[in-house]
């Protein structure tokens, strides 16, 4: 294990745009459901550990902030991994900035619209607004580590393993699913006053979070 682990930190790994394309989708697909069952856990215990809520707005378990963030600390961060305190720090930083914009940007345009608020969370010292606070940062960090030290070799693993076509079609295929739903619920719902996927679940009894 030691010597797998000392060979992806020393060996430069490279792959065709194509499989990158794969490997990419790959992450977008993990990241986005870590980020929901990370939530699922994490409100059930600031609820009191009453009931558990669904998180996020589409109809499978993804959500999207998550998948962009492990995507930008791929691009920042991968190329540090022989430093895993680099790694950490530039993961703090980057997942900070990104959930400090995504914040107050979804707050601007959408007429004070949250998706999250830490002022109403525990455990949200270090708070900005209600937007970032430091125990989110640093969970990301540690997150990121995982990323960049479990996730990132496990679908490089997969790309080396797997045949080709097969790896692009599945991994490709699912993250076009999971980006349908998204676009479905973000804008062609919208548009044509369709069904939303929190209005199905709403009616069938699941509970979302709601922010003041």
């Amino acid at each position: 294990m030691k010597e797998k682990y000392q060979e992806y930190i020393r060996q430069n790994h490279s792959f065709d745009k194509m499989t990158m394309v794969g490997i990419f989708c790959l992450i977008t697909i993990i990241a986005g459901i870590f980020g929901f069952l990370y939530e699922f856990v994490f409100y059930y215990f600031n609820g009191g550990m009453k009931e558990f809520f669904w998180r996020g707005g589409n109809f499978l378990p993804w959500i999207n902030i998550y998948a962009i963030g492990a995507l930008a600390v791929y691009f920042f961060a991968y190329n540090h991994r022989s430093k895993p305190l680099k790694v950490f720090l530039i993961s703090v930083v980057s997942s900070g900035i990104i959930e400090l914009i995504g914040g107050i940007g979804l707050y601007v345009l959408g007429d004070g619209f949250r998706c999250w608020d830490y002022n109403t969370e525990i455990l949200n010292f270090g708070n900005i607004g209600g937007f970032v606070c430091l125990r989110s940062v640093l969970f990301f960090g540690l997150s990121s580590l995982m990323l960049i030290y479990l996730i990132v070799p496990f679908c490089f693993y997969l790309a080396k393993t797997l045949p080709k076509k097969l790896f692009l079609t599945l991994t490709i295929s699912f993250c076009a699913i999971i980006l349908f739903d998204e676009i479905y619920n973000l804008l062609i719902a919208r548009l044509l006053d369709l069904p939303r996927a929190s209005d199905i679940y709403k009616k069938i009894g699941f509970h979302y979070v709601n922010f003041k």
